[in-house]
């Protein structure tokens, strides 16, 4: 009886990890489509960049975070303080739920991140259809120091190679976000999440 059910647990572990191996792969074939198929602009891979032109373009990073820095062949931008792994980063951003379509910033159809500290959102989340209440979230700008705080290992990864006053869009499979628990009681398991944030400083 015994040796059934670690046949039965192995059995279980199995299905599990072969699920992981389909989800994974499936999230990040969608998000290479999203960013050159929809996503404004069409986006090709750094690799793919032709010589001489400003081909807007997404890197990648670990298991996997997608990363598009708008403003990227600004001349200025070189000059500009780079976010390392040790930096004290302070960061504007919005967290969304991504269903692999465009979000929409602003506009009457503008997509609701399910978290935020950007205070051109705080009146929309005080609003009836959101109903936060007032005081529930600060609306100001984050701070997060690389080296030593705990932060989602996606973001960490986005945020890295940034500079100062970027305004950068990343999107992670469920590995790089939440991975397979849920979260906040609303998002569901093995999620992939967009993290969109500007770069206001950079210690």
């Amino acid at each position: 009886m015994r040796r059934f059910g670690i046949i039965a647990t192995a059995l279980l572990l199995l299905l599990a990890c072969s699920k992981d191996e389909e989800v994974l792969p499936e999230q990040q074939k969608k998000m290479v489509q999203y960013l050159t198929s929809t996503h404004q602009p069409r986006l090709v891979a750094e690799s793919d960049v032709e010589a001489g032109t400003e081909q807007p373009f997404y890197t990648t990073h670990g298991e996997t975070v997608y990363r598009y820095i708008d403003g990227y062949y600004n001349p200025d931008r070189a000059t500009r303080q780079e976010v390392t792994a040790n930096s004290k980063v302070t960061i504007t951003f919005r967290a969304y739920l991504f269903n692999f379509q465009n979000i929409q910033t602003d506009g009457n159809r503008l997509t609701m991140p399910f978290y935020t500290n950007d205070p051109l959102l705080e009146e929309a989340f005080y609003s009836e259809n959101v109903g936060l209440t007032p005081g529930a979230w600060v609306f100001e700008p984050l701070v997060i120091d690389l080296g030593k705080d705990k932060v989602l290992e996606g973001l960490r990864l986005a945020l890295i190679g940034c500079r100062e006053q970027d305004s950068v869009e990343s999107y992670m499979t469920f590995t790089m976000a939440y991975g397979d628990d849920h979260y906040m009681n609303y998002i569901a398991k093995e999620s992939p999440i967009a993290y969109f944030f500007t770069v206001d400083n950079v210690e």
